[in-house]
């Protein structure tokens, strides 16, 4: 079986480490934690992940910019982008992924099976010929 691959950029190491665990011991994924946001992009392109997760608030460059420059880039425009963020409370967030300008937001931190069954539905299935 073929895992799909999900890079996630967070520079929180234990947040980014929690949620790399949380993929991988489903069985499903193969994951790649950058906790620098400037190597994040280079990361994506030699990686070619299934999906991006995304901090929104990091120093240098947030979430915000690193999708929009991956918007910009032939090879990254068609990965879906999963934002995690911690400026909205779980209280306002509630029990299902946000959506803003057409991405999905989930609050932290993120409880395993409400990341588990975003990131499943927003990677594509791997097909086996």
């Amino acid at each position: 079986m073929l895992k799909r691959r999900v890079l996630i950029v967070d520079d929180d190491t234990n947040l980014s480490r929690l949620s790399g665990m949380i993929l991988e011991n489903s069985g499903k994924y193969e994951v790649m934690i950058v906790n620098d946001p400037i190597r994040a992009l280079p990361a994506a392109v030699k990686f070619e992940p299934s999906l991006m997760l995304l901090d929104v608030d990091m120093p240098g460059k947030d979430g915000g910019d690193l999708a929009r420059e991956a918007s910009m880039d032939a090879r990254l425009r068609h990965i879906p982008i999963l934002f995690l963020t911690g400026l909205v409370r779980k209280t306002e967030a509630g029990t299902a992924p946000m959506e803003s300008g057409g991405r999905q937001f989930l609050s932290k931190p993120v409880e395993p099976a409400l990341l588990l069954s975003t990131v499943d539905r927003l990677t594509p299935a791997v097909v086996l010929a």
